[in-house]
């Protein structure tokens, strides 16, 4: 370590480099840097320096606690920190706890409505507006589920509806299917929208919307997630990005961090490869600019 902090303070820009330097010692990133410390540190950091010790060993003694836990614990010991630093230095050194999750079964194909051939499988995109992707997913609290319902342009991966609730039934994803209704522009029997088979997607009341408004339907094949893998991909961003990162306590919480990473974050911030390193947002905006001659 020694001779690493030398050769760091002959050429600073190694710094830079720390996960390749750590892999020739054996040392983690985080490790390193918390052991090479800039000249410039200030008070600040310096404080959060000290804190970040007490934290994790902490995190290291209560080793199934969340960051509450961990907080009121280091009040006990006279320690005056608040929970949101404390969270925000677990996240930094990967050291928040991830509970284990009860598993919430969110589709039911056991119906006796209708399903509908998988078409999205046969689309070859070429703009937005083509195939909207639905799914559903839970969000665990201390004392109940919450359900969200997402629906995105297959495309442009741009979250376009979505509804939070307590209940699981048909309202919920026809929440998010209304709001996208109301925020895009297609043509009549040009748009496919693809769930899989839950009742919810399947019951009268949603198949009847679709319908009214000239969408072809498509549900996947039962037991095959691949069937609607953009869905999947977008929930487990969802869960590791955001849910799993924080310990909600009431519905007002979950509405308020998944309103922020849905329209914020996600739509907005986050660089998907699939899209050449552009957000959605900004991805469909490039859509309709005129390419020149």
């Amino acid at each position: 370590m020694d001779q690493m902090r030398a050769q760091v303070k002959e050429r600073p820009t190694a710094a830079r480099a720390l996960r390749s330097l750590g892999a020739v010692v054996g040392l983690s990133r985080s490790t390193i840097s918390r052991q090479l410390p800039t000249e410039q540190k200030t008070t600040s950091s310096a404080k959060d320096s000290e804190r970040r010790v007490q934290i994790q060993q902490m995190a290291l003694e209560l080793r199934t606690a969340g960051y509450r836990p961990i907080t009121e614990e280091l009040h006990r010991r006279q320690k005056i920190i608040n929970h949101k630093v404390v969270l925000r230095l677990l996240r930094e050194a990967h050291m928040l706890y991830q509970r284990p999750r009860a598993f919430v079964a969110t589709t039911d194909s056991r119906h006796h409505f209708p399903v509908f051939p998988n078409l999205a499988r046969e689309l070859i995109l070429t703009d937005i507006n083509q195939l909207w992707v639905g799914d559903i997913t839970y969000i665990r609290l201390r004392q109940e589920f919450l359900y969200l319902a997402v629906l995105l342009d297959a495309f442009s991966r741009r979250c376009i509806g979505w509804a939070l609730a307590r209940y699981l039934d048909a309202r919920l994803p026809l929440a998010a299917l209304q709001l996208a209704l109301q925020t895009r522009s297609f043509s009549p029997g040009k748009l496919t929208h693809h769930s899989d088979r839950g009742v919810q997607y399947a019951c009268k009341d949603y198949i009847q919307v679709l319908q009214q408004n000239e969408i072809i339907i498509s549900m996947s094949r039962i037991g095959n997630p691949y069937d609607n893998a953009i869905a999947e991909r977008f929930m487990r961003t969802l869960k590791y990005e955001e849910i799993y990162l924080n310990d909600y306590d009431t519905f007002a919480e979950v509405f308020r961090s998944v309103e922020y990473f849905l329209e914020v974050v996600y739509n907005h911030q986050r660089l998907h490869s699939a899209l050449g390193y552009l957000p959605p947002a900004e991805f469909e905006a490039s859509l309709t600019v005129p390419k020149l001659p």
